[in-house]
């Protein structure tokens, strides 16, 4: 392997011009310099993946990196996760690789709005999924996951109101499952999930009729109904270790991680478009300018973090607190050399 030169270089298109090789190299120097810790969502770059010391969803990642010793969190991933990460580590440098990396699901919602909402419905409960801003989960009563977001509902008396934000399509799953009939949906949603069409499905059904059809609970109705699980990221991970044959039904970067790890199974996108854009925005070249840089740093207003990491609290609680992987999931992760957050989200 070559050695880089360790001088910063000035713009990330003099990054961009490094090879892959160079660019890892320099990574992994810059990051035991700084004492920093890579968090890659399983939706990014399978180059940015493999750099990662930790894969797995928002929450977990976040929660990864808090119980290290880490100075520096670098999160590849989108914006409000990175703010969680901050929210949950305060002590901690939390930069992004590139801060246009946003979430128009999360940006369904702001502060401002969810306040005028709350005032129309006195006494109400916020729950606010993780896919929010520290501002909106500064707001909430408490935060959910995908994959607790019925236990989270469940444990609020039957006959408060319940203001679901940001993601009508999780919310009416939970109503289903709930049978609770005073939830107020915020009209947001995952473009990437909801974008995903019956007709997909059944194209992929008949190539692959054999394949379970597993789909995440951000996905449209019709969809979900159609499904043989619906399920977090991290459970579709552990659906993979268990099946030889599955369609997914999210964003295409986690089909394109469990192909890498088992090669000798089939995994199927239930829509090669499937793609979210933000996500993609961080590469190699964006994450070492990064680190050579320190920047971006992602800051928070300590009144406003402190309230966000209350609701997170709450949930946490709930559910019994962060839990570290299994040994079954840690051996899965290994298969992927790098362990993994808990990926709740």
């Amino acid at each position: 392997m070559t050695t880089t030169t360790r001088e910063p270089l000035a713009t990330t298109l003099d990054y961009a011009g490094l090879s892959r090789e160079e660019l890892t190299e320099r990574i992994h120097q810059r990051k035991r310099e700084l004492n920093a810790v890579i968090l890659g969502h399983n939706y990014q770059r399978v180059e940015i993946q493999e750099v990662s010391d930790f894969l797995g969803d928002s929450l977990g990642l976040s929660q990864e990196a808090a119980a290290t010793d880490a100075d520096v969190i670098v999160f590849c991933g989108v914006h409000f996760m990175a703010e969680t990460a901050k929210v949950l580590s305060p002590e901690k440098t939390v930069l992004m690789p590139d801060p246009r990396a946003g979430c128009p699901m999360a940006d369904f919602v702001t502060r401002e709005a969810l306040q005028k909402l709350k005032d129309k419905h006195p006494g109400a409960a916020v729950v606010a999924y993780v896919n929010s801003t520290a501002a909106v989960k500064a707001e909430a009563e408490i935060c959910c996951t995908s994959s607790n977001a019925v236990q989270v509902v469940e444990s609020i008396p039957e006959d408060r109101t319940i203001l679901f934000v940001p993601d009508r399509n999780l919310a009416h799953y939970v109503q289903d499952r709930t049978g609770r009939e005073n939830i107020v949906a915020w009209e947001g949603y995952c473009y990437v999930h909801d974008d995903m069409v019956l007709e997909e499905l059944e194209r992929a059904k008949e190539k692959h009729p054999n394949a379970k059809v597993v789909v995440h609970p951000e996905a449209r109705q019709d969809l979900l109904e159609r499904a043989d699980e619906v399920t977090s990221t991290s459970g579709m991970v552990r659906l993979a270790q268990e099946h030889d044959e599955l369609i997914f039904g999210t964003e295409r970067g986690l089909v394109d991680q469990l192909r890498n790890r088992f090669p000798g199974k089939t995994f199927i996108p239930l829509s090669g478009a499937a793609v979210c854009g933000n996500m993609k925005l961080n590469t190699l070249a964006k994450l070492a300018w990064s680190l050579d840089h320190m920047e971006h740093e992602v800051e928070l207003d300590e009144s406003v973090r402190v309230k966000a990491e209350a609701s997170l609290r709450r949930m946490l609680e709930l559910s019994g607190g962060w839990k570290a992987p299994t040994e079954e999931e840690r051996k899965l992760e290994e298969a992927g050399v790098r362990p993994s957050g808990c990926g709740c989200s």
